[in-house]
């Protein structure tokens, strides 16, 4: 049976992290929901396109978005360009919360991630804000991955140093505070734990440590659906 797996939270909890190491040790596809906002911002941004429904709707239907695997992880691709990286910077940070308040690309795109679900035999992880409670409320696991503020900004503010990024630890805290605050209250969507979420707060917990109990909850839905199955 396929398992459906929904890994919501805040900006730096390390939601693609986790995600995508517990599709591979369960064998089933990672789609980064995050990744396919993420690139209409940065066509937005490279186009000078206006942050509406009206100039990204029609770009969010046809995005084009592939993921593939790579010696150094999953890589993002927009047609024939690896925007791996260039999705990542902290422009397109800043922009992405104002795309995914748009009620027009998130129709689009939710529209496209419930397909790409559906396509999966052998089940998917898929990780956003809004999996657990909008786009797979059926989903067999949901987590809501979290960890406080500052946890978030000093992991974030590692990632992009690594980079080439050269802005403050404190820039970035105001940034991510900002997101979580548009996230959280924006009308269509808005982030929360589903009602039957595993909340993890990963604030003093290793990825391999978070990987291990998704992992687990997984296996256990497994076992308990195969019982049911064959009584």
């Amino acid at each position: 049976m396929p398992l459906l797996v929904a890994i919501d939270g805040p900006a730096g909890a390390g939601k693609s992290t986790v995600a995508n190491r517990v599709g591979h040790a369960l064998g089933i596809p990672y789609v980064d929901t995050g990744a396919m906002y993420r690139s209409i911002a940065l066509l937005a941004l490279e186009q000078g396109l206006a942050f509406t429904d009206a100039a990204l709707a029609d770009t969010a239907s046809s995005l084009g978005l592939r993921f593939y695997p790579s010696g150094e992880g999953q890589r993002v691709a927009l047609g024939t360009r690896d925007v791996t990286d260039a999705i990542r910077s902290p422009q397109v940070g800043r922009a992405v919360s104002k795309i995914a308040k748009l009620p027009g690309v998130r129709e689009a795109l939710v529209h496209a991630q419930q397909g790409l679900a559906q396509s999966e035999m052998a089940g998917v992880v898929m990780d956003g804000r809004d999996i657990g409670t909008h786009v797979l409320p059926g989903a067999d696991v949901k987590i809501y991955l979290t960890a406080t503020l500052e946890a978030r900004s000093q992991r974030r503010h590692a990632e992009l140093v690594a980079k080439g990024y050269t802005g403050t630890l404190e820039e970035l805290m105001h940034s991510l505070h900002e997101r979580d605050e548009e996230d959280g209250c924006r009308q269509v969507a808005p982030m929360r734990p589903a009602r039957d979420a595993v909340v993890l707060d990963s604030t003093v917990l290793s990825v391999d440590e978070v990987v291990a109990m998704v992992v687990a909850l997984c296996q256990t839905r497994k076992a308990r659906a195969r019982v049911s199955h064959h009584v």
